[in-house]
């Protein structure tokens, strides 16, 4: 037997991800070193120990993770892996927190191809330096075809809460203003007008973004924020009724004051969506005493993210747990949660 015909090819001779890949073993080694190394690589991941071992300032931390299973991987302004990045770096800043480090662990389906492997990592590697967090440990597993859609990412972060801030959804307080920090459904109508079997033409692309500078921004000129938070899944709406029911307060909304891309209203509409519903990932919802308003719009309007930041409504008595809104028609209307799964796999 020829011994040399029957060891495994290199990693370079592969186009695709081979279960070898998630082995353990040299082609494992080799995917770490040639892919994920190059892009990633920090004191921390040098080491290659099983675990990383951190420096913490002293106080409270934050602590997040998210599992990423979007589809299509590559969408119009982004991928999973910048998304997976600033999903987490998000989930810490809206808590007040200073994002430190980033974990990563990947599922990869036998047979993705090794370039958009690498190009995810190295959008993730550019997402993280952005953020100015650091990935410091990782890990990777491959399953058969079949078993998965091509890449799915879990993230964890820890990040430093500030001292000053004692962020909370029940934290409204009656007179409260609520403010958005751009426009919605950017993320959700990406993702849906780039799905196979969407043909009409769009120029639509996702909001995908770190939020954690605009964040600190608004902090160090208004410590006393109430609440944050990113608009995800459930879209503006179901961010809002989770606020109102957190304090028991009611929220009234202005429908003509909410910032809607054209391009966005008009495939909502086509779909039969309301922008209201659809995933952000680059947005801010924000609550703070109404005097404080005009001093964080400004602040939010310095900034890339958020310079389309309006007031969009107030913290009110009535209808509690509830959200109203006025209509552009001079109606109102309960704003509720989303009924069900209208977009999935949307991040």
């Amino acid at each position: 037997m020829n011994i040399l015909s029957a060891c495994p090819a290199p990693l370079m001779q592969h186009e695709t991800v081979q279960m070898a890949h998630g082995a353990g073993g040299r082609l494992s080694q080799e995917l770490m070193q040639r892919v994920f190394m190059p892009h990633i690589q920090n004191a921390f991941l040098d080491i290659l120990d099983d675990q990383a071992k951190l420096d913490l300032p002293p106080g409270k931390i934050a602590f997040t993770t998210d599992t990423y299973v979007v589809s299509p991987v590559f969408f119009p302004g982004g991928n999973i892996g910048e998304l997976a990045i600033n999903g987490t770096v998000n989930d810490l800043s809206v808590g007040g927190a200073t994002p430190l480090y980033i974990s990563t662990g990947f599922v990869l389906e036998e047979g993705l191809p090794l370039t958009e492997l690498e190009a995810i990592v190295r959008s993730m590697a550019a997402a993280a330096r952005r953020a100015g967090v650091m990935i410091v440990t990782g890990d990777t597993k491959v399953v058969g075809r079949g078993q998965c859609d091509r890449i799915f990412i879990n993230t964890s972060g820890i990040g430093l809460i500030r001292n000053n801030t004692a962020l909370s959804c029940r934290n409204l307080q009656l007179g409260d203003a609520v403010i958005l920090s751009g426009t919605v459904g950017d993320h959700g109508m990406a993702i849906m007008t780039s799905r196979e079997g969407l043909s009409f033409h769009s120029r639509i692309t996702s909001d995908s973004a770190p939020l954690n500078a605009m964040i600190a921004a608004i902090l160090d000129e208004v410590p006393s924020i109430h609440a944050m938070r990113d608009p995800t899944r459930g879209g503006v709406a179901a961010t809002l009724n989770e606020l109102a029911s957190s304090s028991s307060v009611g929220i009234e909304i202005d429908e003509a004051a909410i910032p809607v891309k054209d391009d966005v209203r008009g495939a909502a509409e086509l779909l039969g969506i309301d922008p209201l519903h659809v995933a952000n990932e680059g947005k801010l919802v924000l609550v703070v005493a109404a005097h404080d308003a005009v001093k964080v719009l400004a602040v939010m309007r310095s900034s890339e993210q958020g310079r389309d930041a309006a007031l969009i409504g107030r913290i009110v008595e009535e209808h509690p747990c509830m959200v109203v809104m006025q209509t552009a028609l001079g109606s109102r209307r309960i704003i509720d949660l989303p009924p069900g799964e209208q977009l999935p796999r949307i991040c």
